[in-house]
């Protein structure tokens, strides 16, 4: 293609609405492709191609459309795509939603610069994801194991303390017994100021930030530059994954803000609305995010996920959060009850789940006994919150001794196996031991998930 028409210059905007820029009588403009834009008022800009049909362009602005008009705005085509400049510099910076730094740092020095697409992980390459990453949260670790390279999302509701969450795990997160690099990513979509105060504090009191690596979207930036901020976060993580052999832990929040900043640019290019009014390609753009999780064969890194998203109305089959538990492996879920019991964090252990936890636990992992106890604790609490319904209609006097204990349970259960403080680091071990503590308010004839071999071994007498 010939260069001139690369970086050939247009006057010829017919049409601004929205964060939506149309250009007319164009030639050779690809899909994606970055474009640079000055306001009359001089003020420079970028944007991104988001169809090209003829000879005329959809541009999607990044900083907005105030101020550009049909008459004297200028548009320029670059030929490339979104790139952002990678480095291990990065590890302990903030940068915003477009991979610019805001920490008061200097400029990165990019060691490569690479597409924020990223390139297509090969299925046959792909490892089974099968190592511990211990949170130091008893609910997740000892009930809801997340490992290496997996994509474990916690769903959350307006209000709920999924922030509060999402700091802890990104201040202790670690695998236990290896020395291997480990870096945490942590993108935030949307969020308010306070909201980032409060992680950019948090870290920085902690001094998490040496290990973490911010990309903040606020929620009076640029709905557009949303879209790219958990592609820079992801990218970076790739970088640092494949490229350096770390460990990369991804927490992303919140996923709803992206996905509303998808349907505003949906109903912007006057898309046909799907589901409550989401694009119809909603699904695959959540799996072009959730599929960046993963180990390669042959290469030392991983990348693991955790997104972060608020379920709309507390409703799990809201689309949202119902495409993103056919895409991920499982889901953490915060629930509003366990909340106002004063409980943190409110993690409902009977509907999460993780689909891999199974090859991230045992002896060789985490202990041998992890399964069992795993197993016994979620049965017995899943028999005390049914009793609990019985009891408000026919009273706790008319429960046998047996069911007594279970209502006993559930109470112990939720007091202080779920419940820590918010800078509570425990051990995989201190938590198997305390599930081993509650047991004992059973009768041991009931504990018929755990192996005999074990109960003797671990059953505090």
């Amino acid at each position: 293609m010939n260069a001139d028409i690369k970086t050939r210059e247009y006057t010829t905007v017919s049409e601004v609405s929205g964060p939506l820029m149309v250009v007319e009588g164009v030639e050779g403009v690809a899909y994606n492709e970055i474009v640079e834009i000055e306001a009359p008022t001089g003020e420079h800009r970028r944007g991104q191609v988001l169809e090209v049909k003829d000879d005329v362009a959809v541009v999607q602005v990044f900083e907005g459309t105030t101020d550009l008009n049909t008459l004297n705005t200028k548009v320029r085509f670059t030929g490339e795509t979104a790139k952002i400049g990678v480095s291990k510099d990065m590890m302990g910076r903030i940068f915003d939603g477009t991979g610019k730094p805001i920490d008061g740092g200097p400029e990165i020095i990019p060691e490569q610069e690479l597409d924020i697409n990223g390139n297509p992980m090969n299925p046959a390459s792909r490892e089974f994801p099968a190592e511990f990453i211990q949170t130091g949260i008893s609910t997740i670790d000892g009930m809801n194991t997340l490992v290496r390279g997996q994509k474990l999302p916690i769903f959350s509701g307006s209000g709920l303390p999924h922030n509060d969450l999402a700091a802890q795990i990104a201040r202790q997160a670690k695998v236990v017994g290896s020395d291997d690099d480990f870096a945490v990513i942590f993108a935030a979509m949307g969020i308010t100021h306070e909201e980032a105060n409060f992680f950019m504090r948090d870290f920085e009191r902690t001094g998490a930030l040496e290990k973490v690596t911010v990309f903040m979207n606020l929620a009076d930036d640029p709905a557009i530059e949303r879209i790219l901020t958990p592609k820079m976060a992801l990218t970076t993580a790739e970088y640092m994954a494949f490229e350096l052999g770390m460990h990369v832990l991804v927490i992303l929040t919140d996923l709803s803000n992206y996905c509303e900043a998808l349907r505003e640019i949906s109903a912007a290019r006057d898309e046909v609305p799907g589901r409550r009014g989401y694009p119809g390609y909603m699904y695959t753009d959540l799996a072009g995010i959730y599929e960046r999780a993963g180990r390669i064969a042959g290469k030392e890194g991983s990348i693991t996920q955790m997104p972060i998203l608020v379920m709309p109305q507390d409703d799990i089959t809201h689309p949202i959060p119902d495409l993103t538990g056919y895409i991920t492996e499982g889901q953490i879920v915060l629930s509003r009850d366990i909340h106002r019991k004063g409980i943190y964090p409110p993690v409902d252990v009977l509907p999460s789940l993780s689909r891999l936890m199974s090859g991230g636990i045992g002896g060789d992992k985490t202990r041998d006994d992890h399964s069992g106890v795993s197993d016994q604790l979620y049965s017995a609490y899943a028999e005390g919150r049914n009793l609990r319904d019985l009891v408000a209609v026919v009273g706790e006097d008319a429960l046998t001794e047996r069911d007594q204990s279970f209502l006993a349970f559930a109470q112990a259960f939720e007091d202080e196996f779920i419940t820590q403080a918010k800078d509570e680091d425990r051990s995989i071990v201190e938590t198997l031991d305390l599930g081993w503590k509650l047991l004992t308010i059973l009768p041991k004839t009931e504990l018929k998930r755990v192996k005999d071999e074990f109960i003797e071994k671990y059953y505090p007498e």
